[in-house]
């Protein structure tokens, strides 16, 4: 699914900055490696969902490599470890970075072995991203317009004559999320994986989170899935990579499981009372009043371009 975005976002988000992350975003959307990396995940769910073994690398050596890569560039403090899940479930994050999948796949446990549940173009939009999530596996790709493509759609169709080519290109390149038949692909292919015992990390936001300690309203798949297979979400507060920079601390606040009703067909009231109890839940993990460390901020430039 699409958001519906109010027209201060709509204005907020066409900055000169969005409206290139846009057209880096419609070139990706196009890039044949891209296209292909999109096409073997969607292969290997259906293999998942027909019950048969997909590739993955060891759990451990996955583990072992993110923290390797991460530890090179971040400090990172784990808070509350004993919350830390190691039965399957859905683990639930703020997401402020695109840094955050590779963070959490370094710091939690090889077991269960998580599968990114995320965006596709923003995991395959550099080669780095492509070989190393290539060779590892584990990619649930959602291909879905972003909000700054909506934001440009909306202009152009309310008079930006200058957006108007570029708006075209995202309507024609740009798949909005609403292929039923991909969504069920996916729905079947999680079922399947905390059937047997896997976990499923996602980002329940759907979006990037515009500041530290803030949390956009929770999207319903987010407590769907957990409901519908019978296990606990598990929240953990990323805090920290908002703005990133060499040897910056960041913190991975782990917090302890939300129990869902599990119903096959789950209902609207108790969705609603799922996504209710799992906002506060994040609520009590999230900092108040975050502030940046003071200090000199190197790399920072170089690294927020690394992991965009």
């Amino acid at each position: 699914m699409t958001d519906t975005l109010q027209p201060a976002e709509l204005t907020a988000a066409l900055t000169p900055e969005a409206i290139v992350r846009v057209q880096e975003g419609v070139a990706t959307s196009q890039n044949p490696a891209v296209r292909q990396c999109i096409a073997i995940d969607l292969a290997e769910l259906s293999a998942i969902a027909q019950g048969t073994a997909d590739r993955r690398v060891s759990g451990g050596i996955r583990r072992w490599v993110m923290r390797r890569f991460i530890k090179a560039c971040f400090r990172v403090r784990i808070e509350n470890p004993e919350h830390i899940p190691t039965e399957p479930n859905v683990l639930t994050a703020n997401h402020l970075s695109h840094l955050d999948p590779f963070l959490l796949l370094a710091f939690c446990p090889p077991t269960p072995y998580y599968y990114i549940l995320g965006d596709a173009r923003t995991l395959y939009n550099k080669r780095w991203k492509r070989w190393l999530i290539g060779w590892a596996g584990g990619v649930i790709p959602l291909e879905r317009w972003w909000k700054e493509e909506m934001a440009v759609m909306a202009a152009a169709d309310n008079g930006r004559d200058d957006l108007k080519p570029l708006a075209a290109a995202i309507r024609d390149h740009v798949p909005n999320g609403s292929s039923i038949q991909q969504m069920r692909q996916i729905d079947q292919a999680v079922q399947a994986l905390l059937a047997r015992g896997d976990g499923v990390m996602l980002f329940p936001e759907g979006r990037l989170g515009e500041r530290e300690g803030h949390m956009h309203p929770l999207r319903r798949g987010t407590v769907l899935y957990a409901m519908r297979s019978g296990v606990p979400i598990y929240p953990v507060a990323i805090i920290g990579t908002k703005i990133l920079y060499f040897r910056k601390q960041i913190t991975l606040r782990f917090g302890p499981a939300v129990h869902v009703p599990h119903q096959a067909r789950p209902k609207r009231v108790a969705i609603d009372a799922a996504l209710a109890e799992l906002e506060q839940a994040f609520q009590a993990l999230l900092p108040s009043h975050y502030q940046e460390p003071e200090g000199p901020q190197p790399l920072r430039h170089w690294l927020s371009h690394l992991f965009w």
